[in-house]
C-alpha cells in the first residue's frame, strides 16, 4: 500500500511509519516543521514534506494522522476530496497490529523504559515511544516472529486498540485527562477494557486503581513492597545499575537507578517469563542500556555530569530526582542543579502543587518558558510559586563542551560546570542540553 502519515515527526506516528516501511509499504509523511526524527526518516527512504500541504496527497491508498491533527488540516481535506481512506492513529492500530502477538505496555509513567527492557529480553519487533540505546531507534523490526513489543498510549485511548496478547500495566495514574473530559470513570473504564481484552495480564497490584482489580481479574500480580527485595544501586563500569531480587526468581541487574526501574524491570521479567526461561531473561536484561532522554547521561567528566530526562509529570520527576540524588552521592557530587522546561500549560496548572515538591534537594532550580505543545498560553506565577527554591528564571540554555550557560533576555546569566546538572522536559530542552538546538 501507499500510506501517508500526517504528523510523522511525532514519536508515536514515526514508529508506526517506520514499521509499515519495514513491512514493504510505500510510506510518506508530513509535519509542521523539520526535526531529527524527520531527518532520520528521510535517511530510511521515507519522503517527508514540511509543512503540511494538500500537494502531499496524490495517489495514496491510506492516510493516517496523529491525535492532535485538526480535521481541517489541508491534507485531510484533500484526501477526503480524493476519496482516500483517512484514519486517526487509534483507528489505524486495529489494522496495523491485528496479526501480531502484542505485548502491550501501558501506564502514565514508565512505559518507554518497560517496553525497552522487554525488547532487550525478548525477540520480536518493537515500537517504543523513545529511542532504545540498545538498537539506536524507537523501532526494531523482526520478520522471524509475530511478536510485537509495543508501547501503548492512553492519551487518546488508542491503547484499547493495540490488540494485546499480554497487557502490562505499570500504573494507572490519571493523566491526559483533557481527552477524557476530566471524567475519571471514563478514564478508569478505559484501563479496565484494555486489561480485560488480553488473555495474559501483568499488573502492579500496589497502584491505587489496579489494586481494586485484584479480586476481579486473573493476572500475574506484582506487589513491589514484598516481591522486590535487596534493592541496591551500583556502578558497573561507571554506569548506573539497580540490583534487586524478584520473588523466588533470583537476582537481576538492570541499567538505571531507582526503585521505579526495579518495578519496570520486574513487570517486563514477569511478562517474558510466560514464554522464556528465567536464566535467559537474567542474561538478556543486561543488554538494556537505557533509552534516550530517560536519565540519559549526555556529558561526563571529573567535575560534572550532565543528564537529559524526559520527565514532564511530577510523579516522573520525583522518581527520577530520587535516582539523581543516589547517583550524585555515588559519584561524590555535592551540588545538584535542576533545569525544568514545563510541558503544556494544562498539565503544569493541573499539577502545580505537586511540581512545587518535585525538586527538593536541588541546590538551584532553573525554569525555562513553558513548552506549549500547541496550547494557548496561560498565566503562571512561577516566581511566587517556586520562591522556596534558589530560583532562576531563564529563556534558554546553551551547551558548550561540558558546561551549560543560562541565558535571559539574550544575556548570559551564569555558567554551570560543577556537580550534577539535570534537565527535565518533553519539549526542545533535549536539544538545548545536548548542544544541538
Amino acid at each position: 500500500m501507499k500510506i501517508h502519515f500526517i504528523g510523522i515527526g511525532g514519536i508515536g506516528i514515526s514508529g508506526l511509519a517506520q514499521y509499515m516501511h519495514y513491512q514493504g509499504h510505500e510510506v510518506s509523511g508530513s509535519d509542521i516543521s523539520d526535526s531529527l526524527l524527520t531527518k532520520n526518516l528521510r535517511k530510511l527512504g521515507i519522503k517527508v514534506t514540511v509543512p503540511h500541504a494538500k500537494s502531499a496527497i496524490s495517489d495514496q491508498d491510506l492516510v493516517i494522522h496523529s491525535a492532535i491533527i485538526s480535521p481541517l488540516n489541508p491534507e485531510i481535506l484533500q484526501a477526503k476530496e480524493r476519496g482516500i481512506e483517512v484514519l486517526a492513529r487509534r483507528e489505524a492500530l486495529l489494522r496495523i497490529l491485528n496479526k501480531s502477538k502484542v505485548y502491550s505496555v501501558a501506564g502514565a509513567h514508565g512505559k518507554s523504559t518497560t517496553t525497552a527492557i522487554l525488547a532487550s529480553i525478548m525477540q520480536g519487533s518493537a515500537i517504543i515511544g523513545a529511542e532504545s540505546k540498545a538498537f539506536g531507534s524507537n523501532v526494531r523490526y523482526d520478520e522471524t516472529t509475530d511478536v510485537m513489543l509495543f508501547e501503548a498510549d492512553e492519551s487518546d485511548g488508542s491503547f484499547i486498540n493495540s490488540n494485546p496478547h499480554c497487557a502490562i500495566v505499570i500504573n494507572a495514574e490519571p493523566e491526559h485527562m483533557e481527552y477524557y473530559d476530566y471524567n475519571y470513570d471514563r478514564f478508569y473504564d478505559s484501563y479496565t477494557k484494555f486489561i480485560s481484552s488480553a488473555p495474559c495480564r501483568v499488573l502492579n497490584a500496589e497502584d491505587p486503581f489496579l489494586g481494586t482489580l485484584v479480586e476481579k481479574i486473573d493476572a500475574h500480580w506484582l506487589y513491589p513492597s514484598r516481591d522486590i527485595d535487596n534493592l541496591e544501586f551500583i556502578l558497573i563500569e561507571d554506569e548506573p545499575h539497580t540490583r534487586f531480587t524478584l520473588k523466588d526468581l533470583g537476582t537481576f541487574n538492570v541499567w538505571g537507578f531507582g526503585r521505579h526501574i526495579a518495578i519496570d524491570a520486574s513487570l517486563a521479567i514477569l511478562a517474558a517469563h510466560e514464554s522464556m526461561n528465567i536464566e535467559e531473561i537474567r542474561t538478556n536484561i543486561l543488554t538494556f542500556k537505557g533509552i534516550k532522554k530517560r536519565f540519559d547521561i549526555v556529558g561526563s567528566q571529573i567535575d560534572n555530569v550532565i543528564i537529559d530526562d524526559y520527565g514532564h509529570h511530577p510523579t516522573e520527576i520525583k522518581a527520577t530526582f530520587q535516582s539523581v540524588r543516589e547517583y550524585a552521592a555515588l559519584k561524590g557530587f555535592d551540588k545538584i542543579t535542576a533545569i525544568w522546561q514545563p510541558h503544556k500549560y494544562s498539565r503544569t496548572i493541573d499539577n502545580l502543587e505537586e511540581f512545587i515538591k518535585c525538586f527538593q534537594g536541588a541546590e538551584e532550580l532553573i525554569i525555562l518558558p513553558v513548552w506549549a505543545a500547541g496550547e494557548i498560553p496561560r498565566d503562571i506565577d512561577f516566581k511566587e510559586k517556586f520562591k522556596g527554591y534558589n530560583l532562576t528564571m531563564a529563556d534558554t540554555i546553551k551547551r558548550e563542551k561540558n558546561s551549560i550557560t543560562i541565558i535571559k533576555d539574550k544575556k548570559d546569566l551564569q555558567t554551570l560546570d560543577k556537580g550534577l546538572i539535570i534537565g527535565f522536559g518533553a519539549g526542545d530542552l533535549t536539544y538545548q542540553i545536548r548542544g544541538i538546538a
